[in-house]
């Protein structure tokens, strides 16, 4: 049995999107069992096989992105990206098109407009979000759909607050860019030099900034729930889950997917 996650926030009806769990796929061991990507050293015909279970449920087959903690969006308008492109966002205007992220504790974004004419993905963990991966999502959206474009923006699973402890290489790394960003660091008790990051408030701040005020989701801790969730923080060698998001032709009424 699956156990997708559909987000919960007021974007339009033709608006579509998930988050997959671990559960329900064919892989065992550390990736037991969506394990859905295929870069981690799992059987690749077995995540084939969790793939297709997984495209059952879309319109189309993901545009996947080979992911490298970088700050480049990707637009889709087309049939396009047979191979997976570079990139750690993507976003298209075309229904039909499913943007996707992988993650295992990094943080996935879903972006839609209030008019249901764009849809968008992010794969922020710290190094793509120090760097501007969401300003550089939000700025090539209203590209496409003009710049006073009403954006909103849903926070998938992630690691909490309470367990991704950084250095403070990483704190000066966000704080370089905006002051505000110490309130998303608590001090390591046991360790000098270490902090907690919040990456859920690191990307509040953000979005805010680049004037994405409406902003939903978030709280769900990978690294706390091995039931569910993969994490790479907690485990190292495991599997990846997905964000998905996609279009439906306007009056087009696709059946949402249980949480």
């Amino acid at each position: 049995m699956n156990d997708w996650i559909t987000p919960d926030w007021p974007a339009p009806d033709n608006v579509n999107a998930l988050f997959t769990t671990r559960i329900g796929g064919k892989s065992s061991g550390p990736y037991a069992s969506l394990n859905l990507g295929d870069h981690v050293g799992d059987d690749f015909t077995i995540v084939k096989q969790n793939r297709a279970l997984l495209r059952e449920v879309l319109p189309d087959g993901p545009r996947w992105l080979k992911q490298v903690h970088g700050t480049i969006p990707v637009k889709f308008d087309g049939d396009d990206c047979a191979v997976p492109c570079e990139g750690d966002a993507a976003f298209t205007p075309c229904p039909g098109n499913v943007c996707a992220v992988l993650v295992a504790d990094c943080l996935p974004i879903l972006l839609c407009n209030h008019a249901g004419t764009v849809v968008g993905v992010i794969h922020a963990g710290w190094r793509g979000m120090a760097d501007g991966v969401i300003e550089s999502t939000v700025s090539e959206i209203r590209k496409t759909c003009g710049i006073n474009t009403r954006i909103m923006a849903w926070l998938g699973p992630a690691i909490g607050p309470h367990h991704f402890e950084v250095g403070e290489e990483v704190r000066q790394a966000f704080v370089k860019r905006d002051q505000n960003s110490v309130l998303a660091f608590l001090p390591h008790r046991a360790h000098s030099g270490k902090w907690f990051a919040d990456l859920s408030l690191l990307a509040r701040q953000r979005l805010m900034k680049a004037g994405v005020t409406e902003t939903y989701g978030g709280g769900e801790c990978t690294f706390s729930d091995p039931a569910r969730f993969f994490s790479y923080r907690r485990d190292g060698n495991t599997g990846r889950m997905a964000g998905l998001i996609w279009l439906t032709p306007v009056g087009h009424k696709e059946t949402k997917q249980k949480k």
